[in-house]
């Protein structure tokens, strides 16, 4: 079983560990092996990174301005806003729950790792949330190779996660729920202030 409570407890959790199915498939995805995929999960990481987040911002910002039937400026405003809230979730959460990382877990000989070992603060991925956040928040109306390619960003870069050994399935999934919730509340928000303050004509 993995002991995924924080550091100070050793209670699985039936949310995160899925009756064993959390670490079986976290270890059939991190051992699948085919010519290049150490060097496609790595690449995968790179570029979900958040660090890339102004990066992604000014393509965003430069697409919507000058060819908005391809991405509405208003959608660039929900990863503004939705980054700086799905920050603020993911950051508290890593510190709260400390989960352990599959290398912690399992072992150096049960993992394949790709790239820097980590151990600690699992759950839930950065990388997923910030790929999910893109995709809530720039896909909705978006052309369609646009939108296509944000699917195919979001999936490759939270198997990426997997494959370096840095993540269970569960820490992706809990990510990429933040970054798309992160995205609906933003847009939600960003809606009503849009409608502005209804003024009702005295007749």
């Amino acid at each position: 079983m993995i002991p995924v409570s924080p550091s100070h407890s050793t209670t699985p959790a039936i949310w995160y560990d899925w009756g064993g199915w959390n670490q079986s498939l976290f270890l059939w995805i991190n051992h699948l092996s085919f010519p290049g995929s150490d060097a496609l999960a790595q690449a995968g990481t790179f570029v979900g990174d958040h660090q890339w987040y102004p990066v992604y911002i000014a393509l965003a910002l430069t697409l919507a301005y000058t060819r908005s039937q391809w991405l509405a400026p208003e959608r660039v405003m929900v990863l503004v806003w939705g980054y700086l809230l799905s920050w603020a979730v993911i950051a508290n959460l890593k510190l709260v729950l400390d989960f352990p990382r599959p290398l912690a877990v399992l072992g150096e000989s049960a993992v394949h790792v790709v790239g820097r070992p980590e151990f600690a603060h699992s759950f839930p991925s950065g990388h997923a949330a910030f790929v999910f956040l893109l995709l809530g928040s720039l896909a909705p109306g978006a052309s369609s190779p646009l939108r296509w390619g944000l699917v195919v960003l979001a999936f490759w870069v939270i198997w990426s996660r997997m494959a370096v050994g840095a993540h269970f399935p569960a820490d992706v999934l809990g990510g990429a729920l933040i970054g798309l919730g992160c995205a609906g509340v933003v847009h939600l928000i960003l809606r009503v202030f849009r409608r502005g303050p209804k003024i009702e004509s005295d007749l």
